[in-house]
């Protein structure tokens, strides 16, 4: 599986809305089951971002269609950090020359 750090901002539509942000994390949940992707972590923060989401997918493609689909809908604004696992980093470690 593919660990992704998403790194979101409500927009303008998503802002005038907040109250119904539980509901849609919880959408937000299904919506990624359809993609074959798991919602590890949700969290709102303060600061740069507003929320931050740790998901594992099985693959690129399945993390990048949920990412583009939850954008679609308009509420926030995202920006997706592909994260390496300790093991994984040693094994890119062990390529370097």
């Amino acid at each position: 599986m593919i660990t992704y750090v998403v790194l979101a901002n409500f927009t303008d539509q998503g802002i005038r809305t907040a109250k119904d942000t539980m509901k849609r994390a919880d959408a937000f949940k299904a919506m990624a089951k359809k993609f074959g992707v798991t919602v590890r972590e949700i969290f709102w923060t303060q600061g740069q971002f507003d929320i931050v989401v740790i998901t594992e997918a099985p693959d690129d493609l399945s993390g990048t269609a949920l990412n583009l689909s939850l954008c679609a809908l308009g509420n926030v604004r995202t920006q997706s950090l592909r994260a390496f696992s300790p093991t994984e980093m040693s094994t890119i470690i062990g390529k370097m020359g």
